[in-house]
């Protein structure tokens, strides 16, 4: 059954309608299912840097609740958790793709060549993509196109061309930000925040510029190009897909900022603080609402065609969508998870139960 097939069934079907792992019962992380003694067979997770620890921290609970292996989950970034997703069907390959970001054309049609046909997106919460820095360091209030103008390979010259990025501080982007260099840590071309910051933050910045406004109707191509090309002058430096690494070093350098998913912003509060975004600050109840402007759905993406092989899989997903683990009151929201609306964690469910299905077949 393919993932487009499962979705309109759930939402036909909806329309119808702790940290102390020692202190946990089974009941708590998954639902009754059979159990399949003996089985060593783990698991295996890979992904996106933003939805990992959420994974982790299920798979934690899981491991010690529900009778199965811990499943082991591997941080690769959400376009390199795809690539290796992509490679084949079987208990050796990764059954769960994270990610924050939907596939691409590209990474479906790399696993239809690789045999990998059946693929169900599962949403699990909502996170922001914050611009923060160290509690030492100057405050920040910044719009989208400030942004784009600071960080964009080329930028218009005024004259009706572009010109190589020239702003060496933010002060020189405009005269409301702080008098201090340009310095990005953020993470590389493979990582699905990355996408996520270049569509909802650069792109939209740039679409407010009159010259890049002109561009996007005149070639939409050329256009997607100016705003999503980021400049490789130093301003920005990859950080690989560790925004920990990236904390660690905001915290050393007071001057630079970092561009990462909320989730680690709520967790290093006491060391970081988040930029508002032209006056909303980055806040739990701001991104739930949608006020805040650069928030994005994530996913698990589950290979269907390893539910029958690798035992505990579907137990697995049925565990990180209970209500226990991404409702309103869940654990996963002491990690920072932004949960769905109630309707839509329950067309999420639909989907898991579609699977349920498909696997006791």
């Amino acid at each position: 059954m393919t993932f487009g097939t499962i979705s309109l069934m759930a939402l036909a079907l909806v329309a119808c309608g702790k940290t102390d792992l020692s202190t946990l019962e089974a009941s708590d992380a998954a639902p009754d299912r059979p159990e399949m003694s003996g089985s060593t067979q783990k698991i295996k997770i890979v992904g996106s840097s933003t939805v990992s620890p959420f994974a982790t921290t299920v798979a934690e609970r899981f491991g010690a609740t529900s009778g199965f292996p811990t499943p082991i989950v591997e941080t690769t970034g959400t376009g390199g958790g795809f690539k290796a997703f992509c490679q084949g069907v079987g208990p050796d390959q990764p059954s769960v793709s994270n990610a924050s970001r939907p596939i691409k054309a590209s990474e479906t049609a790399l696993c239809a060549g690789n045999g990998v046909t059946e693929i169900t997106p599962v949403e699990i919460g909502y996170d922001g993509i914050v611009v923060a820095n160290s509690k030492e360091g100057p405050d920040f209030d910044i719009s989208k196109t400030e942004l784009y103008l600071a960080l964009a390979q080329d930028v218009p010259d005024g004259a009706g061309g572009f010109q190589a990025n020239p702003y060496k501080s933010w002060h020189d982007v405009s005269p409301s930000l702080p008098d201090e260099p340009i310095m990005v840590f953020g993470p590389p071309p493979t990582s699905g925040t990355r996408d996520a910051f270049v569509e909802l933050g650069m792109e939209h910045g740039a679409e407010a510029l009159p010259a890049l406004a002109a561009l996007k109707a005149s070639d939409g191509d050329a256009f997607k190009s100016r705003a999503h090309t980021i400049r490789t002058d130093g301003a920005w430096i990859d950080f690989g897909e560790n925004d920990t690494a990236i904390i660690q070093s905001l915290v050393k350098t007071p001057a630079a900022i970092g561009v990462l998913g909320y989730s680690f912003l709520e967790q290093n509060g006491d060391r970081v603080k988040g930029a508002d975004l032209s006056g909303v600050p980055a806040t739990f109840e701001n991104i739930n609402s949608g006020e805040y402007g650069l928030s994005r759905v994530m996913f698990i993406y589950v290979k269907d065609q390893n539910l029958n092989l690798v035992p505990g899989l579907i137990d697995y997903v049925e565990a990180f969508t209970s209500d226990n683990a991404f409702g309103p009151d869940g654990y996963l929201v002491e990690k920072g998870l932004i949960p769905l609306s109630d309707a839509d964690r329950a067309a999420q469910r639909v989907i898991v139960e579609v699977l349920k299905a498909e696997a006791a077949e």
